[in-house]
């Protein structure tokens, strides 16, 4: 069993209320748009995998790619900044989620918390929201799962404080 800390958009505001809450977890997912100063702390923190946002240096961009597919336990993830979600999926993932759909497809960018299933391709999309404090979002939010063998389950909702 792998205990996941998903958080995307921070846009180089890291609340230090996210360490206590992803104490427990195994390992970090940021969705992309980090900003300055975020991944390493992050990083240092817990093993941290990502992707890059549309507004990422070239540091963060080096270090984390634009798409990242991975198996965790027996389970096929996408991770995307910009992939849009079921029934309104990017040009840029549309051929591919279609033909060869993960079972767990993971975005940031719009700052919109949203967990949806596609049952067209079988797959959980989860956006877990902006965890910054730049956008026009009114809260920030985390959100944390697990996944043993094939089942992704006990996924929460975390909110922090105001913006």
């Amino acid at each position: 069993m792998k205990k996941i800390g998903l958080i995307s958009d921070t846009h180089g505001f890291l609340d230090e209320a996210v360490f206590k809450h992803f104490d427990g977890v195994d390992e970090i997912w940021h969705a992309g748009d980090f900003g300055p100063d975020v991944a390493e702390p992050l990083a240092a923190f817990k093993p941290l995998r990502g992707v890059f946002g549309n507004i990422d240096d070239n540091i963060i961009r080096a270090e984390f790619p634009e798409q990242n597919r991975f198996s965790c336990e027996r389970v096929d993830v996408w991770m995307t900044h910009i992939g849009g979600y079921p029934g309104r999926y990017s040009s840029c993932v549309k051929p591919e989620i279609y033909t060869n759909p993960p079972k767990l497809f993971i975005t940031g960018h719009s700052h919109i918390l949203k967990v949806m299933y596609d049952d067209k391709i079988k797959c959980l999309h989860v956006n877990p929201g902006a965890a910054g404090k730049h956008g026009w979002h009114k809260v920030r939010t985390l959100v944390r799962f697990c996944i043993t063998d094939e089942n992704i389950h006990t996924l929460e909702v975390i909110e922090l404080s105001g913006r």
